[in-house]
């Protein structure tokens, strides 16, 4: 890997572009190195991972509303939208934003987590979306993909967003635009121009995972992709970008990260290094925050010990930062203890989950965020003598790059009335590389074909699937297999709104 220093300079400065993060990250993309079997495969398993959630969420109200809102946009030959017959295209835009709401919707898929977070799942619906609609071969999809998880994932290993409340997708603007560039195999001056407008036109505040969360937790992607898309598209034409985009002293950097004196180190591969950082990510078994995961795993274990759960008198989980100000009490967000409280701000409240994980030792997508099920008396009871505190061991192993220390659970210690303690650890999910039992093709499999099935056909799962296997040989027109289609689903969409 090659380090790249940044910091701000002053315009009188006049920073050379080949000295830009954002430069550097153009020749990333740039560069035609093979993908290997290994990351091939991660590659299609991600694929269809991706599917099954978004099969999954197919008629929730936001799913619904932006496949409408694509449908809206028809094009030739344009792209396939998740649930709509293979005929029926959009443009590529459009196809990205309504495919990334329906895969962000149920937050169900890949994750990364270091110094920023990130779900480098959110990359694959504008890259296949942009692929259908220009017609270049699956080996090129899979160079792409592997191009965007590798910036999303390094920028997220060196730079934090949420400590100055940016949310996450501003990274993923970035990666967005790499991997079309690399996709549509693009001049450096081109990528680097779009990735300095899709930086600038994605950067939001983190309201939208504070308080009362909404939909647009599953919106924000699916518009930072629709954002790098229009920015290819307008780099390809000759429009130019904000310049230097991080380094600027008006810039990113300056104005929105540690301030004018801040500097970072990003790695980033050298000419002719692989692009391997997808097998650095993982998926989700349940539908929760990944710090969720192992916790949701400890919950289940811990519950055969505990025939009483009413006999609880309180809960404490010791575990990292993250955990503890982003899903725990430390967020300081009294709605992750409110039963009324929206489905998106419940998958973020871990007290809510582990309650609910230890009453009922198992978790469903739906059934487990049900308005029943978060009213239920019992539920509410032990939910509010759960809390959470900062471990600066759990902290520091949840930063660390060292795989055999990684972790992203903690430690929970259970007080009972009789004032008896039990007490359990667990650091990474059972899913997890690491975990009990990893997953693989056959669970990535598993799991699409039970997420998809109360809405997709078995013989189309099947078809999807075959497709999905054949992504490395595919040609241009083969591409549009990479979907699922759902009987009636164009004529159930909801219309209104403007179009």
């Amino acid at each position: 890997m090659r380090s790249h220093f940044i910091r701000t300079h002053r315009s009188s400065e006049q920073l050379a572009r080949e000295q830009q993060l954002a430069w550097a990250i153009a020749e990333v993309a740039g560069d035609p190195v093979d993908v290997d079997d290994e990351v091939t495969a991660m590659v299609l398993n991600r694929v269809i991972d991706n599917a099954g959630v978004a099969a999954a969420a197919l008629t929730h109200d936001s799913v619904s509303h932006a496949r409408a809102q694509a449908l809206s946009h028809p094009y030739t030959p344009g792209s396939t939208v998740y649930g709509c017959q293979r005929g029926t295209r959009v443009s590529p835009e459009w196809a990205a934003w309504a495919n990334g709401v329906a895969v962000r919707e149920l937050d169900f898929h890949d994750t990364f987590l270091a110094r920023e977070y990130a779900h480098p799942g959110d990359n694959i619906p504008a890259i296949l979306a942009v692929a259908q609609h220009v017609g270049v071969d699956g080996d090129r999809v899979i160079r792409a993909i592997a191009t965007a998880y590798e910036i999303q994932v390094d920028l997220s290993r060196a730079i934090s967003l949420h400590e100055h409340k940016i949310d996450h997708v501003a990274h993923l603007g970035p990666s967005i635009a790499a991997g079309l560039g690399t996709l549509l195999g693009l001049e450096t001056e081109v990528i680097f121009q779009a990735i300095g407008q899709a930086l600038h036109l994605t950067t939001a505040t983190r309201q939208s995972r504070k308080g009362e969360i909404s939909s647009w937790k599953a919106y924000a992607p699916a518009f930072a992709a629709k954002v790098a898309v229009e920015a290819i598209d307008r780099a390809m034409r000759g429009e130019r970008s904000p310049s230097p985009i991080y380094e600027g002293e008006d810039g990113f950097i300056a104005q929105l990260l540690s301030g004018p004196s801040a500097s970072y180190e990003v790695e980033l591969p050298g000419p002719g290094e692989p692009k391997r950082a997808i097998l650095d990510t993982y998926t989700k078994e349940y539908s929760a925050e990944y710090q969720a995961q192992a916790l949701i795993d400890l919950a289940f274990r811990i519950r055969r010990q505990i025939p009483d759960l009413t006999k609880i008198a309180h809960v404490m989980i010791y575990t990292s930062h993250h955990t503890h100000h982003v899903i725990g009490t430390g967020a300081g967000d009294p709605q992750k203890l409110d039963p009324d409280a929206s489905r998106e701000t419940l998958d973020h409240s871990i007290m809510y989950i582990f309650a609910v994980a230890l009453e009922d030792g198992t978790w469903n997508e739906e059934l487990s965020y049900a308005p029943a099920r978060a009213h239920r008396p019992s539920t509410i009871a032990l939910w509010h003598k759960i809390e959470t505190s900062e471990d600066p061991d759990w902290t520091r192993r949840y930063l660390t790059d060292d795989p055999r220390e990684k972790a992203f659970g903690g430690h929970v210690v259970i007080t009972m009335a009789d004032q008896s303690v039990i007490e359990d650890s667990l650091a990474v999910a059972d899913a997890h590389p690491l975990g009990r039992r990893p997953f693989g093709r056959a669970q990535y499999v598993e799991k699409f074909r039970r997420l998809a099935s109360p809405q997709v056909a078995p013989d189309e799962q099947d078809r999807f699937l075959a497709a999905v296997e054949h992504l490395p040989k595919a040609t241009a027109g083969e591409l549009a297999e990479c979907t699922f289609s759902v009987s009636g689903c164009e004529s159930t969409t909801p219309r209104g709104g403007l179009f």
